[in-house]
């Protein structure tokens, strides 16, 4: 039962369930973020502590295991029959709470999926949701190890699409496709990047212990710190811009760029400036250096320079509206040190904070997306001095954005050699053929590509 209202007063509308249930409806028609939509929901209804992670819970468990539970509810439904969005939606809820949220009694799951179907529907609805959820709890839910095809079972084990299942099967392995899919069920993690200009990571984790964070040192980023439980957006750090947050597998890219406080340096991405600030740390205004980030949209921008300013350099920023197919409007040839391309792609590596994305993304976009990757390459790479690094990043798993792309970049410019990427130690296991390739069963991080190329006298 919700937490934050007296039962003579409760507004069914306001409750998690309500809740998480209309946000998976609009996920589902109009493939709108989940994340942004709970973040909004829990604002705007003004949820209790316990009620937010009950909602929290309940979308991303509904959405990390939707073919799942579509496989657990099908015996139960007439396969002829439609059934609204936001019907088969709280069956799934109802199904997610029965099967993996084992402290809540079947008897209040009913109760609750009732309630919210008479106030989004009518009694009708209400008597068929009930009868298919009093059916599946007499009956059990069939059990996924009697699937034949291995492919199939795998890609209902993992609610993941079939044609992903084959595709990483293709690049790892079946074994490997299988521990990053259940390394995806699994909550993630808060990450953040210590601003080394204030403090040390040590001292970030003594004063984030004793603001009651429980916090560790990332064994992959040198300046990260990581946290199972709390949100380091509400911590004095990040106020002050001593921290902010920032996957552990994007603060190895500025790394990667190997600056130097004079250096110029283009980051044709930008948006929403986590990299563009971690360049910056590097830089120094006294000795000239200053990086020009870029986005398309004028928000963006403004968010770039809002961050710049929090993390106290916006000294060496410059943020600017501008398509990184366009650099030609605004830049001369062999102006910049450096240049990072972390590009538009398909967002694989996310899929741990981001379930919704596997079922939205398609085959086909991939190639797509490796297009206007090579049309952003194609344009930055003659603004690039010789001996100058251009480091290609993405938050994908999928080679035909990562090494394919590079591979093509490089087979077009005899003028551009690749160089291994300079990282940690702990990430040795993760190169190969100089390219870093993070999967997020590695360190349960974001899946994450870097690549380094250098420019060479043609």
């Amino acid at each position: 039962m919700e937490t934050n209202q007296t039962p003579e007063k409760r507004n069914v509308k306001k409750t998690s369930r309500y809740l998480a249930m209309s946000i998976l409806e609009r996920t589902d028609k109009t493939g709108s973020y989940s994340n942004l939509l709970i973040n909004e929901a829990i604002q705007k209804n003004k949820l209790s502590a316990a009620d937010a992670r009950l909602l929290t819970e309940l979308v991303y468990g509904v959405l990390q295991r939707k073919l799942t539970l579509d496989f657990y509810l099908s015996p139960f439904l007439d396969e002829g029959k439609k059934i609204d969005v936001w019907v088969r939606n709280l069956l799934r809820l109802s199904i997610y709470q029965m099967i993996y949220l084992d402290k809540i009694p079947v008897h209040a799951i009913l109760f609750e999926a009732v309630e919210v179907a008479k106030k989004k529907g009518h009694v009708g609805i209400s008597k068929f949701i009930n009868g298919v959820l009093r059916n599946a709890d007499r009956k059990g839910f069939p059990s996924v190890e009697k699937i034949a095809d291995p492919i199939e079972r795998l890609s209902i084990e993992l609610s993941m699409p079939r044609w992903l299942i084959e595709k990483f099967t293709a690049d790892i392995g079946l074994e490997e496709t299988r521990k990053m899919g259940e390394s995806l069920l699994r909550p993630s993690h808060s990450s953040a990047r210590v601003n080394k200009k204030f403090l040390t990571v040590e001292e970030a984790l003594e004063a984030m212990e004793e603001e009651g964070f429980d916090v560790r040192e990332s064994v992959i980023s040198p300046v990260g710190i990581i946290s199972d439980g709390g949100h380091f957006a509400s911590s004095p750090l990040f106020q002050s811009g001593q921290l902010t947050i920032q996957d552990e597998s994007s603060q190895l890219v500025a790394p990667a760029l190997q600056l130097e406080p004079h250096h110029q340096v283009l980051d044709a991405c930008a948006a929403p400036g986590g990299k563009t600030t971690h360049i910056a740390s590097y830089l120094s205004a006294e000795e000239g250096g200053k990086v020009t980030a870029l986005d398309l949209h004028e928000h963006k921008v403004a968010l770039i320079t809002e961050n710049a300013k929090r993390m106290h350099v916006e000294d060496v920023v410059t943020a600017m509206k501008l398509d990184a197919r366009n650099v030609d409007q605004e830049f001369s040839d062999e102006q910049f040190d450096r240049i990072l391309v972390d590009a538009p792609c398909s967002g694989l590596g996310l899929m741990r904070r981001k379930p919704d994305i596997k079922y939205t993304k398609k085959e086909k976009d991939m190639l797509n997306l490796q297009k206007i990757q090579l049309g952003i390459l194609e344009q930055v790479a003659p603004k690039l001095k010789v001996g100058g690094l251009l480091v290609y990043s993405t938050c994908t798993i999928a080679n035909e954005e990562n090494k394919e792309t590079v591979e093509n970049f490089l087979a077009a410019h005899a003028d551009f050699e690749k160089v291994p990427v300079r990282t940690e130690e702990s990430l040795s296991g993760c190169l190969k053929d100089g390219f870093l390739q993070l999967y997020p069963h590695d360190f349960g991080t974001d899946g994450f590509f870097i690549s380094c190329l250098r420019k060479i006298q043609n």
